[in-house]
């Protein structure tokens, strides 16, 4: 059973601090949550002061978005109604997907032939036979 979705600030037992949009789901007699473009959040400062925010992927090297964590890795947990800090991820997520999806590269003619399955069979197979 998946519970409905909330923005969390997430304190590990590692020691690391996170902040997703976060499910929680009872899976198999544990509770697990389902973290949705998890990040971590650094201040940013000038003279002493805090001026902003920096916002990273929690995870580097991978282009997943989706993550399952076991409660037994969760010190804290708390419920996030901070406007500012929800902004900023949402504005977060909304750049990262865009950003995903223009290194995806566009086919085009140039990559070699475009064609239906049939027809590269068909093609195929002409080639084969006349070799």
């Amino acid at each position: 059973m998946i519970e409905d979705d909330f923005y969390s600030t997430i304190k590990l037992t590692s020691g690391e601090e996170i902040f997703a949009k976060v499910a929680a789901s009872d899976e198999d007699d544990r509770m697990m949550l389902i973290l949705d473009h998890p990040v971590t959040i650094e201040n940013v400062e000038r003279n002493g002061n805090v001026i902003g925010y920096k916002l990273e992927p929690w995870l580097k090297t991978t282009t997943e978005d989706m993550f399952l964590l076991d409660m037994c890795y969760v010190m804290t947990m708390t419920e996030s109604t901070d406007i500012q800090i929800i902004s900023l991820y949402q504005n977060f997520v909304r750049q990262f997907d865009k950003m995903r999806k223009a290194r995806q590269p566009k086919i085009d003619r140039k990559m070699g032939y475009i064609s239906t399955v049939g027809d590269a069979k068909d093609l195929l197979e002409k080639i084969f036979k006349d070799s």
